[in-house]
């Protein structure tokens, strides 16, 4: 039975991603580090930073002691700092937006990347520009924040966190071929849009991708 682990940096994405691998094949079992102060650290230092360094290096090494085959990062600020460190060490390990941000390049041109806190948006802004490279493609991406979001998220208000992302991906859908929800924790925010222009988001295909399944393209 193959073991992923997850490395989180919030308690509220624990549900989210057990859940989802629980609708697996069912050959997949779980273990899970939450880490809240990686965040906090790379918001302040940096994901690079020493510090964030260090704490990422910890968490792998656990998950790789608790028998985890593959590492699924979820936290978008730090997750392009988790891939770096688990290739220099041979640890098999992925980002949450990676396969995300693989089918938003495939979606369209015009790209708008919403976030709920500014430490996400160039590392996804990053990983977008260096997929579009890698298949030969040209995109233009717009980043937009959504104002006010984030407290709610901390205070645990997450219907009124979904509902100003929602808000935000039909206002930004006339100049868009294509939204990408940032963070995880945005996802749920997809349900709502009103739009016809495709929003993507992360979780499922970091886990469709980390337990090797294919599926037909989705648009949410």
């Amino acid at each position: 039975m193959k073991r992923i682990g997850f490395l989180h940096t919030s308690p509220v994405h624990t549900t989210t991603f057990e859940l989802l691998v629980a609708h697996t094949d069912g050959t997949v079992e779980t273990v899970t580090i939450v880490n809240e102060t990686l965040l906090d650290d790379a918001r302040l230092d940096g994901p690079a930073s020493d510090r964030v360094r260090a704490g990422i290096n910890d968490a792998l090494d656990l998950l790789v002691e608790s028998g985890a085959q593959a590492i699924v990062c979820t936290c978008s600020t730090i997750g392009g700092q988790a891939e770096i460190e688990g290739s220099a060490r041979s640890i098999d390990v992925m980002r949450v937006d990676r396969p995300m941000a693989e089918a938003a390049v495939r979606a369209g041109r015009r790209i708008t990347v919403l976030a709920t806190i500014d430490s996400t948006t160039g590392p996804t802004a990053d990983l977008l520009a260096e997929v579009a490279r890698s298949n030969g493609t040209d995109i233009e991406v717009t980043v937009r924040v959504c104002d006010d979001a984030w407290e709610h998220f901390e205070r645990g208000d997450l219907d009124q966190y979904v509902a100003i992302v929602a808000a935000e991906c039909n206002a930004a859908a006339s100049s868009s071929d294509v939204i990408v929800l940032a963070q995880a924790s945005m996802a749920r925010a997809a349900e709502f849009c009103t739009t016809s222009v495709p929003v993507i988001s992360s979780p499922l295909r970091a886990v469709e991708a980390a337990v090797g399944e294919e599926r037909q393209p989705r648009l949410s």
